[in-house]
């Protein structure tokens, strides 16, 4: 019977702890939210997994952009996954694309094998794939535990209908995780609308401001949209609020 599970999206050691407190049942960990996510430092799943025994999910993503891999961006994968592994990771959240809009079988079954007994989550990608539904048999014949998505919309709640579909037609062969704009304010009706039980969220709320008092104005390190002194955080009372709905879910 699939049970609420609720599933915290960081990428810096106090966001990872703001929601183990607020009541994780497990984490994702990226690198470079803000550009959404690449895969995180070895050295920071140590510090979580040291200080911490709840499981994580590691995501592998060598580059922002799409998600059609060279072989070079492969092999780097592989022997991400491997470290992971070998690492004590539960899990990697991995996806990769054909050129043509579908899931790249004979890439994941690749990443898969390097992931051996892990669990392994197929990310966002699905929602850049020409079908989801052909997409999510793949994910099965694979032995995928997890699709990561919004219905193939800009976030979960405007996905809806689909999210609804793939429940529905997932059955217990593959869990869907409903993701991207995920809060306290829609959970309820995002589990109302497709009967989904699990959640991803960064249960943010808001910026933190940089502890900068010096501020170079006309320089950007980064993508000229996103502020050098705006800080990306996990709000633990946020993500507390989140995982009592998520849990409640279903009773």
């Amino acid at each position: 019977m699939k049970k609420p599970l609720i599933e915290g999206c960081v990428d810096s050691y106090v966001s990872a702890m703001a929601a183990v407190r607020g009541g994780a049942d497990r984490l994702e960990l990226c690198a470079n939210l803000a550009i959404g996510g690449t895969t995180p430092s070895p050295f920071l799943f140590e510090q979580i997994h040291r200080q911490s025994d709840i499981r994580i999910n590691a995501l592998i993503r060598p580059r922002f952009g799409d998600f059609l891999y060279s072989t070079w961006e492969l092999e780097e994968m592989e022997k991400q996954i491997a470290q992971f592994r070998d690492l004590g990771a539960n899990g990697v959240v991995i996806g990769v694309l054909t050129a043509e809009g579908e899931l790249d079988e004979a890439a994941m079954g690749r990443l898969m094998d390097r992931a051996g007994e892990m669990e392994v989550t197929l990310h966002r990608a699905f929602d850049m794939t020409r079908d989801p539904y052909a997409a999510m048999e793949t994910a099965v014949k694979l032995g995928c535990r997890t699709i990561l998505t919004s219905g193939q919309a800009q976030s979960a709640a405007e996905g809806l209908p689909v999210l609804k579909e793939l429940s529905r037609l997932s059955g217990d062969r593959i869990q869907i995780m409903a993701g991207s704009g995920v809060k306290r304010d829609n959970i309820q009706a995002i589990h109302r609308e497709t009967g989904i039980l699990r959640f991803h969220t960064t249960g943010r709320r808001g910026n933190v401001n940089s502890g900068m008092v010096f501020r170079k104005s006309g320089v950007s390190m980064g993508l000229p949209s996103l502020s050098e002194y705006e800080l990306w955080r996990t709000n633990e009372e946020e993500f507390r609020t989140c995982a009592e709905i998520v849990h409640g879910l279903g009773t």
